[in-house]
């Protein structure tokens, strides 16, 4: 049990770093926070700044989270591991070293999952990008690829009861997290 506190509060500490907010400090920019969404992932840096500097911040946050998925795959029982993730999504929704204002862990699951279920995440891709195609709400395709990485997830553990929760509880965070994208989405398509 110390060894899983330990790894999860370095799981949560380590998403509490943005890169995303990071790369606008350095770049004497706004905090991405300010702007568009309002979050600081890699889909409003890819808004603001473009694709040249997006796709680092994409990969430095799946990278971040594999990294802490193999640490975690080596070290823990098998269901506290998606535990680990949760705690991974939590930091980066609430990060501890950017007044507890983040992102919404999207990045992080994918890469948590393409370590414990990579033929889900690689699915989950392929479903974000056709979702995108069709709908064009980056949030919409978010859904599903968290989804996908959920269900993904869930069969890799074969429904153990302590991982079943820890993703459970990793997806209903994140879909909670896009509260404010589903509201503004119900009210431009249900005005009255």
């Amino acid at each position: 049990m110390k060894l899983f506190i330990l790894i999860f509060a370095g799981a949560y500490a380590l998403a509490s770093i943005n890169f995303s907010i990071l790369l606008f400090k350095a770049l004497g920019k706004n905090d991405p926070r300010n702007e568009f969404s309002g979050n600081p992932g890699a889909f409003n840096v890819y808004r603001i700044l473009g694709l040249y500097w997006a796709l680092p911040v994409l990969l430095l946050d799946v990278c971040r989270a594999m990294g802490v998925a193999l640490i975690s795959t080596h070290f823990l029982a098998a269901g506290w591991i998606p535990w680990v993730g949760f705690g991974l999504i939590l930091g980066n929704r609430f990060p501890c070293f950017h007044r507890f204002q983040g992102g919404k862990g999207v990045a992080n699951y994918l890469g948590f999952s393409m370590v414990l279920a990579p033929l889900s995440a690689a699915a989950s891709v392929l479903a974000w990008i056709i979702t995108y195609m069709i709908f064009r709400i980056a949030f919409v395709g978010s859904f599903v690829m968290v989804f996908i990485l959920g269900t993904g997830t869930l069969l890799f553990y074969d429904f153990h009861p302590l991982a079943a929760t820890g993703v459970i509880a990793s997806v209903a965070l994140i879909f909670y997290s896009h509260k404010a994208n589903i509201k503004n989405l119900r009210q431009s398509a249900f005005p009255w």
